[in-house]
């Protein structure tokens, strides 16, 4: 079995090490003062499904670097580099390594939600947007689909070859 040299957790608590690690708290009185841009960096499907911080910007987990490098193709210019920016994932692991990221990139300013949107929902603090689905609670929206399919939706044809061909063989 494949044992990395360093895990995914080794690596997000290194990071963490390296980055600004902040509150809800912290991240309300930044908010509140204003200057701050909120990066979403979750999946498109998470954020439309739960919600998001309000005035949050989405910006995929796996595009950031090339949406804030002026040098890339695919820079958005949508966030700016000489400002405050605080990232968020689901749960704080994405948000650090991707913080860390844009600091050994050289972006002056930047930190991360440590406990991430669902600490922030789970917190009762404001959340714009998401599928409304009564009964439920942040912790059970955040439950993956049992199933992503439909299997009675399939057919599966496999062909049998004819057996007089075979026996002709």
């Amino acid at each position: 079995m494949f044992v990395p040299k360093k895990t995914v957790g080794q690596m997000v608590e290194a990071a963490k090490q390296r980055i600004e690690n902040l509150s809800n708290e912290q991240l309300r009185a930044e908010m509140a003062r204003g200057d701050v841009q909120i990066l979403d960096i979750r999946d498109v499907r998470e954020r439309q499904k739960l919600g998001f911080i309000p005035g949050s910007l989405h910006v995929p987990r796996g595009m950031l670097e090339f949406w804030l490098d002026p040098t890339s193709q695919y820079y958005s210019g949508k966030v700016d580099p000489e400002k405050r920016i605080v990232l968020h994932c689901a749960g704080g692991h994405r948000s650090a390594l991707a913080a860390d990221v844009l600091r050994e990139m050289g972006f002056p300013n930047v930190a991360h939600l440590e406990p991430g949107f669902n600490g922030w929902a789970e917190a009762g603090l404001p959340v714009e947007g998401g599928e409304a689905e009564e009964g439920l609670t942040a912790a059970q929206k955040r439950q993956p689909p049992r199933r992503f399919y439909d299997a009675s939706s399939f057919q599966i044809t496999i062909p049998v070859p004819d057996r007089h061909a075979i026996a002709g063989m």
